[in-house]
């Protein structure tokens, strides 16, 4: 693990309560005040209540800033457990990094907290067209139970582009760069911390997913933007806090891949159905290869044969 950010790493493990079993987070100290909450890799299950990713907080003399919300609103409430045994600081604000369910449909639970949530427009447009569809699926993959008191509700504060939140002294920079993994997806730079928490821009460690309503070019120009920074520390929407050049191989390299193997595929009169077939062995060892590499080819493609 790379020294730059192990401060020190707490494993914190929750016991079942009232029939309800919460996830394990690791909770990663990046620089004082500032954390990631690191859930598993796995697909959302009853286990995690739909946290199969990683958040950011930030913890001033005024307040805590929550980067993602949490997939259910029982999510929410084992994210809230982790967070106070880090800090007694109540959650001021809740950023929403895109229109993922765990980014944000764990919103309620922090809105009757007290907390305000903050999202770019593209982000809750994005929210509000899919809230049904993710609770459906959500239902099927955490259960009925996991997903109990989970209602969709959206931000108070909207940006188009970016949005600088100040709290306790602290400030964070909010940019949408443009669609990425969603239509929304936004990256928050701490400059103090030199910290970037990327939300679905980066995935560590696991196969990204190219879905129907992701933009692989527009996905490249959002890292790039995130890049440009120069961060020491990326804290990803998916996987451990990592470097900028880790990030950079797991996430932009791989979508440079693809997008080059595909268009040629293209050029060469390839067809669809046969894109499956690319080499995306470089990126071989990465979790959910075999689940995703595939499918990420077929959508591409789809893409691609338009641009």
């Amino acid at each position: 693990m790379p020294r730059f950010f192990t401060i020190f790493t707490v494993l914190i493990a929750f016991v079942a309560t009232a029939g309800q079993a919460e996830p394990i987070m690791q909770v990663t100290t990046i620089a004082p005040g500032t954390y990631a909450l690191v859930g598993p890799t796995v697909q959302r299950n009853p286990e995690n209540l739909g946290n199969n990713s990683t958040h950011g907080l930030i913890v001033t003399d005024e307040g805590a800033v929550l980067i993602d919300a949490g997939g259910s609103y029982k999510g929410a409430q084992a994210l809230d457990a982790v967070i106070k045994g880090i800090t007694d600081q109540p959650v001021r604000y809740v950023i929403n990094t895109g229109g993922q369910d765990h980014r944000w449909i764990g919103n309620s639970y922090w809105k009757e907290q007290g907390a305000s949530i903050v999202a770019s427009a593209d982000a809750v447009a994005d929210q509000q067209d899919r809230a049904s569809m993710q609770q459906t699926m959500l239902t099927a993959l955490i259960g009925a139970e996991g997903l109990a008191g989970t209602t969709p509700a959206y931000a108070d504060i909207t940006f188009d582009d970016s949005y600088d939140l100040t709290l306790g002294g602290v400030t964070l920079q909010l940019t949408h760069p443009g669609p990425a993994h969603t239509p929304g997806d936004t990256f928050v730079w701490h400059p103090a911390a030199e910290t970037v928490f990327t939300g679905d821009i980066v995935f560590v460690g696991r196969l990204l997913g190219v879905l129907e309503f992701s933009s692989s070019a527009g996905w490249i120009e959002a890292f790039d933007a995130m890049a440009a920074l120069n961060p020491a520390h990326v804290v990803p929407g998916h996987g451990p806090v990592t470097d900028l050049a880790t990030a950079t191989h797991d996430t932009r390299d791989y979508l440079a891949n693809l997008r080059e193997k595909i268009g040629a595929h293209i050029e060469e009169g390839g067809d669809i159905i046969t894109a499956v077939d690319v080499d995306q062995s470089a990126f071989a060892e990465m979790d959910n290869f075999d689940t995703l590499a595939k499918r990420n080819a077929q959508e591409v493609f789809s893409q691609m044969e338009w641009e």
